[in-house]
């Protein structure tokens, strides 16, 4: 999951110029532009008049159950379980799928790096500046209770989020001044003139409350209460903490628009929460749920033989992922005074054998991470480029020498499971830093035993830790395991009370503003951001406004280039490992496109699938 378009020197063009390259866009004098979608760099596919997205199936069948267990997670939420409906704040642990109770503004087309179509909003007009848009609300949006949905409910839903909406939420809306309803149909949202590229892309995601259903509810406080929506789907069923059921809306205004056709085919759509993996695996292999994407790698090598699989009820697909596939890793807290040095941090990554645990743990099946970027083509390589070079001189001296070279990459072990060369290298890491042995404890510079809690919030990492750990005892350092409940492990990383933690997160095929909200000072001091290494590093500040600045998408990979670099050489985390690949099993009563659009994140569940026909019946047992 954003460019500085006040620097873009496409606006130079002039308004009826850059109206040319939107698709059923026109200039409105000198002013406006007008246009029935936006991207970040004026580049939409589908015309005004189209009908359905190309990857989706206009004629899937309506219908049958489909039914999962969280498999991604967002803002307040947890994997395995949840105690609030309201999914957009930080208190509380939000249930998975209400997002789909919700309409919003505009939608985004998964064949396109960003572009975003009509919901809510019909059509918007943009002012010459980019300062300014005004969306023209839909005559036929409703919520669910049958009023209408207005241009006062959507400034009422943004200004709510950006006060007290989750502070990812409120960071990426920082440079929002604000959105207001010149009338019922029509919607005004300002920009500062210096706002991301993607803000306005966030923005236009971002759900549409009732204000009427909030004038005698407080919006910041978790409850169980069901909130008025106005999405395809309502909640059907709540049990807390086990179990929540949406139900496809009959009569949803938004069904026949051209961003809806073929999707929302499911009746009904239900999350199933699990406190353990392995449970939650007999809990699919016992029909309890229907659809499981696999994300351990041992379970896909050797559980899928089980009676269903060999007779063919239950298909597995192995589905392409060509988004980029972000981090993966052990994020060191650096707000930890034993973690500050970057020697300190390098010495553990160097602690890591990542190839004797993919091989023995593993099965081969994942290859390193080495980049926030990777799988894509904005992860730097090789020596820098000239435009690379154009960015970084002018920092020469304030970052190591090294980013203007090959980029670090973790080392190679052995895969022996202790690699004495590398042990050693972190051996001579740690005694540079300061971090000397004595009476066989790695001491800090203070005397006290250097010591690093590890924080989980489930076992099924366990085997991946222990090896590693056995490694850091080898160099002395006293490290250990913690697992505790979900509930308690998300409110530690909102605290930021933790010394080292696994998370993976994706990247956006157009970062952004959105790269704040992990990597920049201001977010580093924000309770509850995702920016849990604590990196505040000015170099990077600046070259997330150059990423934010491009006016074009080779500039936007040259810059994500160079921030590749400077952020590789901080050492901020111990890079795990992707695959470029989405391992699936489901019940034989589902059917997907052929073939899934370029830029999805995920498979397309439950957005595009859909009960085949005749298996409605037999997808309820």
């Amino acid at each position: 999951m954003t460019g500085a378009w006040s620097r873009r020197s496409v606006l130079a063009l002039g308004a009826a110029a850059l109206a040319a390259r939107l698709p059923g866009a026109r200039a409105e004098g000198a002013r406006e532009i007008k246009a029935h979608g936006i991207s970040a760099f004026d580049d939409l596919s589908y015309p005004a008049d189209f009908r359905h997205f190309a990857y989706v199936n206009p004629d899937a069948p309506k219908g049958g159950l489909f039914s999962t267990i969280p498999s991604t997670r967002a803002f307040n939420q947890t994997f395995l379980t949840f105690n609030s409906l309201n999914s957009f704040i930080l208190k509380g642990d939000g249930a998975h799928g209400m997002e789909l109770t919700f309409a919003a503004l505009m939608t985004r087309a998964h064949d396109e790096p960003d572009a975003m179509y009509g919901l809510a909003a019909q059509s918007v007009a943009i002012s010459a500046d980019r300062t300014v848009y005004r969306f023209a609300m839909r005559k036929e949006a409703c919520f669910h209770d049958g009023t209408p949905l207005t241009a006062q409910d959507a400034a009422f839903s943004l200004n709510i989020l950006k006060e007290k909406g989750h502070p990812i939420i409120r960071q990426q809306m920082r440079d929002v001044v604000g959105a207001e309803a010149a009338d019922e149909a029509t919607l005004v949202v300002t920009f500062t003139p210096k706002r991301g590229r993607d803000v306005p892309l966030f923005v236009a995601g971002l759900p549409i409350f009732s204000k009427a259903y909030y004038d005698t509810q407080a919006f910041e406080e978790s409850t169980l209460a069901v909130p008025l929506g106005s999405g395809p789907y309502k909640v059907a069923r709540v049990d807390v903490g086990r179990v929540i059921e949406f139900e496809r809306v009959a009569d949803w205004w938004g069904a026949e628009l051209p961003v809806s056709r073929g999707r929302f085919n499911f009746e009904r759509v239900r999350f199933e929460y699990y406190r353990d993996r392995d449970a939650a695996f007999v809990g699919f292999t016992s029909r309890n749920y229907l659809y499981r994407e696999e994300f351990t790698a041992r379970v896909w090598a050797t559980r899928y033989d089980f009676p269903a699989v060999r007779d063919g009820r239950v298909k597995r697909e192995t589905l392409p992922d060509r988004t980029a596939s972000g981090a993966q890793g052990w994020f060191i807290n650096m707000r930890r005074a034993q973690f500050k040095d970057a020697r300190v941090r390098e010495a553990l990554i160097h602690a890591f054998d990542f190839e004797w645990t993919n091989k023995t743990i593993m099965y081969g099946a994942y290859a390193r991470t080495h980049s926030p970027f990777q799988n894509s083509d904005m992860m730097a390589e090789g020596p820098p480029s000239d435009d690379e070079l154009k960015l970084l001189e002018p920092f020469r001296g304030r970052v190591p020498e090294e980013v203007f070279g090959t980029p670090f990459v973790p080392p190679v072990a052995d895969g022996s499971g202790q690699d004495r060369a590398l042990l050693r290298r972190a051996s001579q890491l740690l005694n540079d830093a300061g971090f000397v042995v004595k009476n066989r404890k790695r001491r800090l510079p203070n005397g006290d035993i250097f010591r690093i809690e590890f924080l989980l919030d489930e076992p099924s990492f366990e085997p991946h830790h222990m090896p590693y750990i056995k490694n850091l005892g080898a160099l002395g350092i006293e490290a250990t395991l913690r697992i505790v409940d979900p509930v308690q492990y998300r409110a530690r990383l909102d605290d930021f009370d933790f010394d080292m933690t696994v998370v993976r997160f994706g990247m956006s095929a157009t970062p952004g503003d959105g790269l704040r909200t992990y990597f920049s000072s201001q977010a580093a001091a924000i309770k509850g951001s995702q920016n849990l290494s604590g990196i505040a590093d000015p170099v990077l500040d600046e070259l997330i406004d150059h990423i934010i600045a491009a006016d074009s998408r080779a500039a936007l990979t040259a810059a994500c280039r160079a921030f590749d670099r400077v952020f590789r050489a901080g050492r901020y985390w111990v890079p795990q490992w992707y695959r470029d690949n989405h391992p699936i099993a489901y019940w034989d009563v589902f059917g997907h496109p052929p073939e899934l659009p370029r830029y999805l994140s995920g498979v397309g569940t439950p957005d595009l699938w859909w009960t085949k026909p005749g298996a409605a019946a037999d997808a309820e047992k």
